[in-house]
């Protein structure tokens, strides 16, 4: 038992890796402040490009959510941050997140907001066109306020997991909580950085765990 608590719960380590724990805490705070927005943005752009009725626009946008979904996060970060220098193309650690990101979770974002959209009925969308509303404007004000509620316990789910992937970040260099906490397991020769860091994450995230239950259940309710 002492063995198992100085291997995970040391505390002088607690202490003395601390600061730099914090560092990585800030920059995965500040990383999913950057990929979650941006991957919504992509969500967007995608659901309503998926409304449009050309097969021009409908399968590219097939292939291109296809594609991104299929392709593990991590190899596509990799790629952008080691594979993409060779022609030329040097986004650096923040730059390859974003993007890797923006394509990768844009394309979940899309589909949910996708399954949205067709969850609200056609009626309304006739309705919002007979008053006189273009069909931008019934999009933003009358189709995605439903389209977003619809789906909202989906959203929350997707955003989860987006956090948690932010992780990754680590193998491109970028300071997150992880990769901190895996410099101070290699200085310390000690696993209770790493299980600091899931610590954090655990109390980061169980709030959001708990308000996604109570929206599925109220949501399983409502169907009743």
């Amino acid at each position: 038992m002492d063995l198992f608590i100085e291997t995970f719960f040391n505390w002088q380590i607690v202490h003395d890796a601390w600061p730099i724990l914090w560092q990585g805490l800030q920059a995965t705070l500040l990383l999913s402040a950057l990929v979650v927005p941006l991957g919504m943005i992509g969500g967007i752009i995608i659901a309503v490009l998926s409304t449009v009725h050309s097969p021009w626009v409908k399968w590219p946008l097939r292939v291109w959510v296809d594609t991104f979904r299929a392709l593990p996060p991590l190899v596509l970060l990799i790629f952008i941050f080691a594979g993409l220098p060779f022609i030329g193309i040097d986004v650096g650690p923040w730059g390859a997140v974003a993007i890797g990101f923006f394509l990768n979770t844009g394309a979940y974002y899309g589909e949910i907001l996708r399954a949205g959209i067709e969850s609200v009925p056609q009626g309304q969308l006739e309705a919002a066109r007979s008053t006189g509303l273009t069909r931008g404007q019934t999009m933003r004000y009358v189709v995605l306020p439903q389209a977003v509620r619809n789906v909202l316990p989906d959203l929350i789910s997707n955003t989860l997991e987006v956090v948690k992937l932010t992780s990754i970040a680590s193998v491109v260099a970028l300071p997150e909580l992880l990769f901190q906490a895996r410099q101070a397991q290699s200085v310390t020769y000690n696993a209770t950085p790493i299980m600091v860091a899931a610590v954090v994450y655990f109390i980061l995230l169980w709030p959001v765990v708990r308000v996604l239950s109570q929206l599925e259940n109220r949501q399983l309710a409502g169907r009743r």
